[in-house]
Protein backbone atom coordinates (compact mmCIF):
# COMPACT_ATOMS: atom_id res chain seq x y z
CA UNK A 1 0.00 0.00 0.00
CA UNK A 2 1.32 3.65 -0.29
CA UNK A 3 3.65 4.67 2.40
CA UNK A 4 1.26 7.40 4.13
CA UNK A 5 1.91 8.32 7.59
CA UNK A 6 -0.85 11.72 6.88
CA UNK A 7 -1.84 11.21 10.92
CA UNK A 8 -4.80 13.96 9.84
CA UNK A 9 -5.94 11.82 7.42
CA UNK A 10 -9.89 11.39 7.90
CA UNK A 11 -11.11 7.91 8.45
CA UNK A 12 -13.27 5.41 6.83
CA UNK A 13 -15.42 4.92 9.64
CA UNK A 14 -16.37 8.66 9.09
CA UNK A 15 -16.34 9.06 5.65
CA UNK A 16 -18.54 6.02 5.28
CA UNK A 17 -19.60 6.21 8.59
CA UNK A 18 -22.54 3.44 8.15
CA UNK A 19 -20.73 0.32 8.79
CA UNK A 20 -21.92 -3.01 10.03
CA UNK A 21 -19.98 -5.98 11.27
CA UNK A 22 -19.76 -9.57 9.01
CA UNK A 23 -22.56 -11.70 8.94
CA UNK A 24 -21.60 -14.79 11.40
CA UNK A 25 -22.74 -18.18 10.87
CA UNK A 26 -21.80 -20.08 13.95
CA UNK A 27 -21.84 -23.30 11.75
CA UNK A 28 -19.89 -24.14 8.86
CA UNK A 29 -22.74 -26.39 7.11
CA UNK A 30 -24.97 -23.72 5.22
CA UNK A 31 -21.67 -22.59 3.27
CA UNK A 32 -20.57 -24.20 0.38
CA UNK A 33 -18.42 -24.21 -3.01
CA UNK A 34 -21.13 -26.58 -4.71
CA UNK A 35 -24.56 -26.02 -4.71
CA UNK A 36 -25.67 -29.60 -4.61
CA UNK A 37 -23.72 -30.14 -1.69
CA UNK A 38 -25.92 -27.66 0.26
CA UNK A 39 -29.26 -29.16 -1.01
CA UNK A 40 -27.92 -32.32 -0.20
CA UNK A 41 -26.88 -31.15 3.47
CA UNK A 42 -30.68 -29.55 3.71
CA UNK A 43 -31.94 -32.83 3.11
CA UNK A 44 -29.69 -34.91 5.21
CA UNK A 45 -31.03 -32.62 7.95
CA UNK A 46 -34.80 -32.56 7.51
CA UNK A 47 -34.82 -36.61 7.61
CA UNK A 48 -32.72 -37.47 10.20
CA UNK A 49 -35.43 -37.01 13.59
CA UNK A 50 -34.79 -36.03 17.04
CA UNK A 51 -31.52 -36.12 18.80
CA UNK A 52 -29.76 -36.87 15.41
CA UNK A 53 -31.48 -33.71 13.51
CA UNK A 54 -30.39 -31.89 17.04
CA UNK A 55 -25.92 -33.11 16.69
CA UNK A 56 -26.38 -32.84 12.52
CA UNK A 57 -27.47 -29.10 13.01
CA UNK A 58 -24.94 -27.66 15.83
CA UNK A 59 -26.76 -25.59 18.18
CA UNK A 60 -25.14 -23.11 19.23
CA UNK A 61 -26.31 -20.00 22.18
CA UNK A 62 -27.96 -18.33 19.17
CA UNK A 63 -29.35 -20.64 17.08
CA UNK A 64 -31.37 -24.54 17.80
CA UNK A 65 -34.09 -26.26 16.29
CA UNK A 66 -36.71 -24.54 18.70
CA UNK A 67 -35.28 -21.06 17.65
CA UNK A 68 -38.12 -18.65 16.44
CA UNK A 69 -36.92 -16.11 13.98
CA UNK A 70 -37.89 -14.11 10.92
CA UNK A 71 -37.54 -14.24 7.01
CA UNK A 72 -34.13 -12.66 5.94
CA UNK A 73 -34.86 -9.85 3.63
CA UNK A 74 -35.30 -10.89 0.13
CA UNK A 75 -35.38 -14.03 0.57
CA UNK A 76 -37.89 -17.32 0.57
CA UNK A 77 -36.79 -19.49 3.35
CA UNK A 78 -39.57 -20.61 5.91
CA UNK A 79 -39.92 -19.33 9.34
CA UNK A 80 -41.44 -22.58 11.42
CA UNK A 81 -39.00 -23.89 13.81
CA UNK A 82 -36.55 -26.10 12.52
CA UNK A 83 -37.67 -28.93 14.88
CA UNK A 84 -40.74 -29.91 12.34
CA UNK A 85 -39.48 -28.36 9.10
CA UNK A 86 -39.50 -30.34 5.90
CA UNK A 87 -39.54 -30.06 2.31
CA UNK A 88 -36.51 -27.81 0.29
CA UNK A 89 -34.33 -25.39 1.40
CA UNK A 90 -34.28 -21.87 0.03
CA UNK A 91 -32.71 -21.48 -2.33
CA UNK A 92 -28.86 -20.95 -2.56
CA UNK A 93 -27.68 -17.16 -3.00
CA UNK A 94 -23.54 -16.55 -3.67
CA UNK A 95 -21.82 -15.06 -0.73
CA UNK A 96 -17.90 -13.97 0.38
CA UNK A 97 -16.85 -16.93 2.74
CA UNK A 98 -13.06 -15.52 2.43
CA UNK A 99 -11.19 -13.24 0.86
CA UNK A 100 -12.05 -13.75 -3.51
CA UNK A 101 -13.53 -16.65 -2.32
CA UNK A 102 -17.18 -16.89 -3.27
CA UNK A 103 -19.32 -19.49 -2.48
CA UNK A 104 -23.15 -20.26 -1.79
CA UNK A 105 -25.21 -19.96 1.14
CA UNK A 106 -28.48 -21.14 2.13
CA UNK A 107 -30.00 -17.70 3.17
CA UNK A 108 -32.06 -19.01 5.73
CA UNK A 109 -32.22 -17.15 9.42
CA UNK A 110 -32.73 -19.95 11.27
CA UNK A 111 -29.57 -21.18 10.24
CA UNK A 112 -27.13 -18.17 10.99
CA UNK A 113 -26.03 -17.05 14.35
CA UNK A 114 -25.71 -13.77 13.62
CA UNK A 115 -27.45 -12.46 10.14
CA UNK A 116 -27.09 -9.08 10.27
CA UNK A 117 -30.52 -8.51 8.30
CA UNK A 118 -29.76 -4.63 7.50
CA UNK A 119 -27.32 -5.65 5.08
CA UNK A 120 -29.68 -8.04 3.50
CA UNK A 121 -32.15 -5.42 3.01
CA UNK A 122 -29.63 -3.48 0.60
CA UNK A 123 -27.69 -6.22 -0.56
CA UNK A 124 -28.87 -6.15 -4.97
CA UNK A 125 -26.82 -5.72 -7.91
CA UNK A 126 -25.71 -2.31 -7.09
CA UNK A 127 -24.46 -2.67 -3.92
CA UNK A 128 -20.51 -3.08 -3.15
CA UNK A 129 -19.52 -3.44 0.14
CA UNK A 130 -16.01 -2.15 1.53
CA UNK A 131 -14.84 -4.45 3.99
CA UNK A 132 -11.73 -3.42 6.44
CA UNK A 133 -9.11 -6.44 6.76
CA UNK A 134 -7.09 -7.32 9.68
CA UNK A 135 -3.79 -5.86 9.81
CA UNK A 136 -0.89 -7.37 8.30
CA UNK A 137 2.39 -5.77 7.29
CA UNK A 138 1.70 -5.90 3.83
CA UNK A 139 -1.91 -6.98 2.97
CA UNK A 140 -4.25 -4.88 2.05
CA UNK A 141 -6.28 -2.60 4.38
CA UNK A 142 -9.58 -2.73 1.92
CA UNK A 143 -11.41 -5.26 0.04
CA UNK A 144 -14.61 -4.82 -2.16
CA UNK A 145 -16.99 -7.43 -2.77
CA UNK A 146 -20.56 -7.27 -5.03
CA UNK A 147 -22.12 -9.99 -2.42
CA UNK A 148 -22.22 -9.80 0.91
CA UNK A 149 -19.37 -11.09 3.14
CA UNK A 150 -19.66 -13.63 5.68
CA UNK A 151 -17.25 -14.49 8.80
CA UNK A 152 -15.11 -17.25 7.52
CA UNK A 153 -16.82 -20.68 8.75
CA UNK A 154 -14.49 -23.22 10.36
CA UNK A 155 -15.93 -26.62 9.68
CA UNK A 156 -15.40 -29.17 12.23
CA UNK A 157 -12.81 -31.89 11.68
CA UNK A 158 -11.69 -35.26 13.27
CA UNK A 159 -9.81 -35.29 16.23
CA UNK A 160 -11.64 -31.59 17.39
CA UNK A 161 -14.86 -33.30 19.19
CA UNK A 162 -16.77 -30.44 17.11
CA UNK A 163 -14.72 -27.92 17.96
CA UNK A 164 -14.39 -25.42 14.72
CA UNK A 165 -10.88 -25.57 13.07
CA UNK A 166 -9.47 -26.38 9.59
CA UNK A 167 -7.15 -28.28 8.22
CA UNK A 168 -4.38 -25.99 6.30
CA UNK A 169 -1.65 -26.71 3.51
CA UNK A 170 0.76 -26.60 5.42
CA UNK A 171 -0.64 -30.41 7.50
CA UNK A 172 -2.20 -28.34 10.52
CA UNK A 173 -5.07 -26.20 11.14
CA UNK A 174 -4.50 -23.15 9.12
CA UNK A 175 -6.22 -19.44 10.64
CA UNK A 176 -8.79 -17.48 8.84
CA UNK A 177 -8.37 -13.79 7.85
CA UNK A 178 -11.38 -13.08 9.19
CA UNK A 179 -13.05 -9.34 7.91
CA UNK A 180 -13.56 -6.34 9.88
CA UNK A 181 -16.81 -4.16 9.48
CA UNK A 182 -18.72 -3.76 6.17
CA UNK A 183 -19.41 -0.46 4.71
CA UNK A 184 -21.94 -0.50 2.03
CA UNK A 185 -21.99 1.93 -0.98
CA UNK A 186 -24.96 2.77 -0.68
CA UNK A 187 -27.46 3.19 2.34
CA UNK A 188 -31.12 1.82 0.33
CA UNK A 189 -31.38 -0.72 -2.24
CA UNK A 190 -31.47 0.49 -6.03
CA UNK A 191 -28.32 2.24 -5.89
CA UNK A 192 -30.20 5.03 -3.72
CA UNK A 193 -28.10 7.31 -1.09
CA UNK A 194 -24.35 6.91 -0.99
CA UNK A 195 -23.14 5.73 2.55
CA UNK A 196 -21.38 8.82 2.49
CA UNK A 197 -20.83 11.81 4.79
CA UNK A 198 -23.71 14.21 4.02
CA UNK A 199 -21.82 17.03 2.03
CA UNK A 200 -18.52 15.13 1.10
CA UNK A 201 -19.73 14.67 -2.45
CA UNK A 202 -20.10 18.64 -2.96
CA UNK A 203 -16.62 19.04 -0.74
CA UNK A 204 -14.68 17.47 -3.47
CA UNK A 205 -16.39 18.25 -6.09
CA UNK A 206 -15.00 21.90 -5.17
CA UNK A 207 -11.86 21.15 -4.71
CA UNK A 208 -11.81 18.91 -7.73
CA UNK A 209 -13.09 21.01 -10.34
CA UNK A 210 -15.60 18.35 -11.25
CA UNK A 211 -18.17 15.91 -9.28
CA UNK A 212 -17.28 12.55 -8.67
CA UNK A 213 -19.51 9.79 -8.24
CA UNK A 214 -20.72 7.50 -5.43
CA UNK A 215 -18.52 4.83 -6.96
CA UNK A 216 -15.65 7.09 -7.90
CA UNK A 217 -15.34 7.95 -3.96
CA UNK A 218 -15.34 4.38 -3.68
CA UNK A 219 -12.51 3.94 -6.01
CA UNK A 220 -10.05 6.18 -4.71
CA UNK A 221 -10.43 4.87 -1.00
CA UNK A 222 -9.74 1.13 -2.10
CA UNK A 223 -6.24 2.94 -4.05
CA UNK A 224 -4.93 5.03 -1.33
CA UNK A 225 -6.27 3.36 2.10
CA UNK A 226 -4.03 2.53 5.16
CA UNK A 227 -4.57 1.10 8.37
CA UNK A 228 -3.32 2.78 11.25
CA UNK A 229 -3.11 3.10 15.24
CA UNK A 230 -6.56 4.89 14.48
CA UNK A 231 -7.91 2.34 12.40
CA UNK A 232 -8.48 2.52 8.50
CA UNK A 233 -7.36 6.39 7.64
CA UNK A 234 -8.81 7.66 3.29
CA UNK A 235 -6.05 10.38 2.08
CA UNK A 236 -8.18 13.10 0.13
CA UNK A 237 -6.53 14.98 -2.43
CA UNK A 238 -6.93 18.60 -4.18
CA UNK A 239 -5.49 17.48 -6.84
CA UNK A 240 -7.26 16.69 -9.88
CA UNK A 241 -4.84 14.74 -11.65
CA UNK A 242 -3.56 12.83 -9.17
CA UNK A 243 -7.58 12.30 -8.27
CA UNK A 244 -8.11 11.22 -11.64
CA UNK A 245 -4.90 9.01 -11.93
CA UNK A 246 -5.44 7.07 -8.27
CA UNK A 247 -9.70 6.76 -9.23
CA UNK A 248 -8.79 4.92 -12.50
CA UNK A 249 -5.84 3.02 -10.49
CA UNK A 250 -9.06 2.07 -8.20
CA UNK A 251 -11.95 1.54 -10.46
CA UNK A 252 -9.30 -1.43 -12.05
CA UNK A 253 -8.85 -2.89 -8.91
CA UNK A 254 -12.76 -2.99 -8.33
CA UNK A 255 -13.39 -4.32 -11.43
CA UNK A 256 -11.27 -7.62 -10.20
CA UNK A 257 -12.06 -7.76 -6.51
CA UNK A 258 -16.00 -7.41 -7.86
CA UNK A 259 -15.41 -10.06 -11.00
CA UNK A 260 -17.25 -7.50 -12.81
CA UNK A 261 -17.93 -8.82 -16.53
CA UNK A 262 -15.81 -11.36 -18.30
CA UNK A 263 -12.89 -13.25 -16.45
CA UNK A 264 -9.73 -11.40 -16.44
CA UNK A 265 -7.21 -12.69 -18.46
CA UNK A 266 -3.19 -12.23 -18.46
CA UNK A 267 -1.30 -12.21 -21.99
CA UNK A 268 -0.44 -15.06 -23.59
CA UNK A 269 2.19 -16.99 -22.40
CA UNK A 270 1.51 -15.70 -18.49
CA UNK A 271 -1.95 -17.08 -18.26
CA UNK A 272 -2.47 -20.17 -16.31
CA UNK A 273 -3.09 -23.66 -17.62
CA UNK A 274 -3.95 -27.17 -16.24
CA UNK A 275 -0.55 -28.86 -17.73
CA UNK A 276 -1.51 -32.40 -16.11
CA UNK A 277 -4.97 -33.21 -15.04
CA UNK A 278 -5.93 -32.90 -11.44
CA UNK A 279 -6.45 -36.03 -9.35
CA UNK A 280 -10.13 -36.69 -8.64
CA UNK A 281 -9.13 -36.00 -4.34
CA UNK A 282 -6.29 -33.85 -4.13
CA UNK A 283 -4.29 -33.59 -1.57
CA UNK A 284 -2.49 -30.88 -0.09
CA UNK A 285 -1.32 -28.23 -2.62
CA UNK A 286 2.36 -27.99 -3.07
CA UNK A 287 3.79 -25.14 -4.84
CA UNK A 288 7.28 -24.64 -6.84
CA UNK A 289 8.74 -21.43 -7.12
CA UNK A 290 11.22 -22.02 -9.57
CA UNK A 291 9.34 -23.48 -12.01
CA UNK A 292 5.86 -21.39 -10.90
CA UNK A 293 4.07 -24.25 -10.76
CA UNK A 294 1.00 -25.17 -8.47
CA UNK A 295 1.44 -28.93 -8.07
CA UNK A 296 -1.76 -31.17 -6.38
CA UNK A 297 -0.66 -34.66 -6.26
CA UNK A 298 -0.15 -35.57 -10.19
CA UNK A 299 -2.10 -32.32 -11.18
CA UNK A 300 -0.30 -29.35 -12.44
CA UNK A 301 -1.18 -25.58 -12.58
CA UNK A 302 1.46 -23.26 -14.36
CA UNK A 303 2.39 -20.24 -14.24
CA UNK A 304 1.45 -19.47 -10.97
CA UNK A 305 3.80 -16.39 -10.34
CA UNK A 306 5.01 -16.18 -6.54
CA UNK A 307 3.21 -13.09 -6.24
CA UNK A 308 0.19 -14.93 -6.63
CA UNK A 309 1.29 -17.85 -4.29
CA UNK A 310 2.23 -14.93 -1.61
CA UNK A 311 -0.48 -12.54 -1.71
CA UNK A 312 -1.78 -12.40 1.83
CA UNK A 313 -4.48 -10.76 3.60
CA UNK A 314 -4.77 -10.40 7.38
CA UNK A 315 -1.18 -12.43 7.74
CA UNK A 316 -2.75 -15.42 5.70
CA UNK A 317 -2.43 -16.86 2.22
CA UNK A 318 -5.63 -16.55 0.19
CA UNK A 319 -4.89 -19.75 -1.75
CA UNK A 320 -4.33 -21.28 1.16
CA UNK A 321 -7.59 -20.60 2.63
CA UNK A 322 -8.99 -21.28 -0.41
CA UNK A 323 -7.68 -25.04 -0.69
CA UNK A 324 -8.35 -24.93 3.27
CA UNK A 325 -12.21 -24.97 2.42
CA UNK A 326 -12.29 -27.37 -0.50
CA UNK A 327 -9.66 -30.08 0.38
CA UNK A 328 -10.27 -30.24 4.18
CA UNK A 329 -11.69 -33.71 5.47
CA UNK A 330 -14.33 -32.84 8.11
CA UNK A 331 -15.35 -34.64 11.03
CA UNK A 332 -17.21 -38.29 9.69
CA UNK A 333 -20.78 -37.73 10.41
CA UNK A 334 -21.12 -34.32 9.97
CA UNK A 335 -23.36 -32.05 7.56
CA UNK A 336 -19.80 -30.89 6.73
CA UNK A 337 -18.72 -33.84 5.26
CA UNK A 338 -21.60 -33.55 2.42
CA UNK A 339 -19.24 -32.80 -0.63
CA UNK A 340 -18.34 -33.65 -3.72
CA UNK A 341 -16.69 -37.23 -3.96
CA UNK A 342 -14.01 -36.04 -6.63
CA UNK A 343 -12.93 -32.58 -7.19
CA UNK A 344 -15.92 -30.35 -9.69
CA UNK A 345 -13.95 -29.07 -12.81
CA UNK A 346 -16.24 -25.78 -12.00
CA UNK A 347 -13.56 -24.90 -8.84
CA UNK A 348 -10.63 -25.44 -11.12
CA UNK A 349 -12.00 -22.92 -13.15
CA UNK A 350 -12.61 -21.01 -10.04
CA UNK A 351 -8.39 -21.62 -9.40
CA UNK A 352 -7.58 -20.43 -12.61
CA UNK A 353 -9.18 -16.92 -12.37
CA UNK A 354 -8.13 -16.88 -8.77
CA UNK A 355 -4.42 -16.44 -9.84
CA UNK A 356 -5.04 -14.31 -12.65
CA UNK A 357 -6.78 -12.11 -10.35
CA UNK A 358 -3.99 -12.45 -7.56
CA UNK A 359 -1.50 -11.73 -10.67
CA UNK A 360 -3.36 -8.71 -12.00
CA UNK A 361 -3.96 -7.24 -8.11
CA UNK A 362 0.01 -7.50 -7.43
CA UNK A 363 0.62 -5.61 -10.54
CA UNK A 364 -1.61 -2.89 -9.66
CA UNK A 365 -0.44 -3.08 -5.85
CA UNK A 366 3.00 -1.73 -7.18
CA UNK A 367 1.47 1.07 -8.73
CA UNK A 368 0.08 2.20 -5.72
CA UNK A 369 3.57 2.14 -4.00
CA UNK A 370 4.11 4.75 -6.78
CA UNK A 371 1.17 7.17 -6.26
CA UNK A 372 2.80 10.39 -4.60
CA UNK A 373 0.21 12.25 -2.60
CA UNK A 374 0.11 15.20 -2.80
CA UNK A 375 -2.03 18.51 -1.72
CA UNK A 376 -3.62 16.27 0.71
CA UNK A 377 -7.07 17.88 2.50
CA UNK A 378 -6.44 17.87 6.51
CA UNK A 379 -9.43 16.54 8.48
CA UNK A 380 -9.34 20.41 9.51
CA UNK A 381 -10.90 21.18 6.35
CA UNK A 382 -13.65 18.71 5.94
CA UNK A 383 -14.70 19.75 9.95
CA UNK A 384 -14.55 23.65 8.50
CA UNK A 385 -17.23 22.54 6.02
CA UNK A 386 -19.41 20.76 8.48
CA UNK A 387 -18.78 17.53 6.35
CA UNK A 388 -17.06 16.09 9.48
CA UNK A 389 -17.94 14.64 12.02
CA UNK A 390 -21.37 12.63 10.31
CA UNK A 391 -24.68 12.79 11.53
CA UNK A 392 -25.53 10.45 14.21
CA UNK A 393 -28.51 9.36 11.98
CA UNK A 394 -26.00 8.59 9.11
CA UNK A 395 -24.01 5.43 11.45
CA UNK A 396 -27.40 3.50 11.47
CA UNK A 397 -29.55 2.09 8.51
CA UNK A 398 -31.81 3.63 6.41
CA UNK A 399 -35.86 2.36 7.00
CA UNK A 400 -35.61 0.27 3.72
CA UNK A 401 -38.81 -1.73 4.15
CA UNK A 402 -40.79 -1.67 0.96
CA UNK A 403 -42.98 -4.48 1.71
CA UNK A 404 -44.10 -6.58 4.62
CA UNK A 405 -41.01 -8.95 6.05
CA UNK A 406 -42.40 -12.63 7.34
CA UNK A 407 -42.03 -12.92 10.58
CA UNK A 408 -41.54 -16.26 13.30
CA UNK A 409 -44.18 -19.06 12.13
CA UNK A 410 -45.77 -17.50 9.15
CA UNK A 411 -46.50 -13.75 10.99
CA UNK A 412 -45.32 -10.16 9.50
CA UNK A 413 -42.56 -8.48 11.13
CA UNK A 414 -42.93 -4.31 11.34
CA UNK A 415 -40.38 -2.46 11.48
Amino acid sequence: MPSVTHDDAPLLADLMPWSVAPPRLGRAWPAAPDVASLKARWDALVKAEGPDREALFGATRARTLHSAVGQLPGQSSGTGRLVRVSGPCAEPVRVQTGPFDEQWLIPDHRLIDAARPELWRVADEHQVFAIEQPPSPDGPALLVASVLPLVPPQPRTPGTKGAPGAKGTSGTKAPFARPGRVHPLYRRPGGLEPNLAPGLLEFLAARLGHSPAPLDVLAWTVAVACRGPRGVTVPLTADPELWSHGTELGHRMLRLMRRDGERPKLPGGRRPYVRAPLPPIPAEPRYDREEETLHLDEGRISPVPPAAWDFGVGGVRVLDQWFGSRITRPEPGTLEAVRPATWPQPWTSDLLELVTILTLLTELRAQQQELELESLIPAADLHKAAVLPPPTTTRHPASVLTHPEEGPEGQFALL
